[in-house]
């Protein structure tokens, strides 16, 4: 019996070591590095109309993180990043060679886009969106806005402190979030006139909805968002400007927990003004999508009609 006990107690005692030990691993690393990627080519041409309509999509997924203090997308502390994942500082993304993307290729920006992985091998913490699914087109337009001459990229010499991403940021960075593939061949949106298809594009790809609007960032699937914890359900974690929680709202069509009972008037103030059916505000971090064109906020509607429905009560009030 004594033998079988201090077997059992080294095993237990070895367990202990190797976990302590992995832990020890995690932290020291921090957010991994792999060998500099085989970056595949990716020719832009700009003209004033894919500018602007670059400008537009960066309005609407990369403006609200990286607009800094100096009017331009210059980054800065990311003061709505849940404190579980640690301090964030949000790159400087203007034309400056130096603190900024300046110096960087159009294939290169591309392919950190599209897997989070950098020209040298370091990959981009976890809040960081990665755009697997969002068409060459649009990618194309995103990259002629970065490099154009608009003034909300001139080059900033704004540089920031590095970013301290908690061990469970480390964590995720180790284990379940890693560089996605590159397409290995053209990623093309859906016609506009199939509404729910687009939709869908604009869900995954334009606007990435699932990111916020499923149960957990920890537990999304970027490559496969409908088989995120919780799709579409919401009751993922978000913080205020007040450092306060707030938690996403469920935007199934759920009648009793989701927008089932919306309109579509209701939803298209909802995103274009930034206003409930019973005319108070939405709360921050859900901001006004005042520049989503009629076309996509229909699409968006139409496939969210298509989501299965979730019953889930999410809490509504501040902690």
């Amino acid at each position: 019996m004594k033998k079988v006990l201090k077997t059992v107690l080294y095993v237990i005692l070895a367990l202990i070591v190797a976990a302590l030990s992995f832990a020890a691993y995690i932290y020291f690393k921090g957010i991994p590095s792999y060998d500099p990627p085989q970056i595949k080519e990716f020719t832009i041409r700009p003209t004033q109309e894919k500018i602007d309509e670059g400008a537009r999509i960066s309005a609407l997924i990369c403006s609200s993180c990286h607009m800094g203090k100096d009017g331009r997308l210059s980054g800065g502390l990311m003061k709505d990043l849940d404190p579980i994942f640690g301090t964030a500082y949000i790159a400087n993304i203007t034309n400056h060679p130096v603190y900024g993307i300046g110096k960087w290729s159009s294939s290169e920006l591309a392919y950190f886009l599209r897997t989070g992985l950098r020209a040298n091998g370091r990959y981009a913490p976890p809040w960081m969106p990665k755009f697997i699914h969002l068409s060459d087109n649009d990618l194309e337009s995103v990259i002629c806005f970065l490099k154009s001459d608009s003034p909300l990229v001139q080059a900033s010499e704004i540089a920031h402190p590095a970013s301290q991403p908690s061990f469970f940021a480390k964590f995720l960075g180790n284990t379940a979030f890693k560089p996605l593939k590159y397409p290995s061949s053209e990623i093309i949106a859906p016609d506009t006139s199939d509404a729910v298809n687009y939709g869908k594009y604009i869900a995954h790809g334009k606007v990435e909805c699932f990111t916020c609007h499923s149960a957990d960032f920890a537990k999304m699937n970027i490559e496969f968002p409908e088989k995120s914890l919780g799709y579409m359900g919401g009751g993922n974690t978000l913080i205020n400007l007040e450092k306060k929680k707030i938690f996403s709202a469920n935007i199934t069509m759920d009648a009793e927990t989701g927008i089932g009972t919306w309109s579509y008037e209701d939803f298209y103030k909802a995103l274009k003004e930034g206003k409930r059916p019973d005319g108070k505000a939405l709360r921050y971090p859900m901001l006004p999508l005042g520049n989503l064109k009629d076309f996509e906020i229909k699409g968006l509607w139409a496939y969210l009609q298509t989501v299965p429905k979730i019953k889930n009560p999410v809490n509504r009030t501040w902690e």
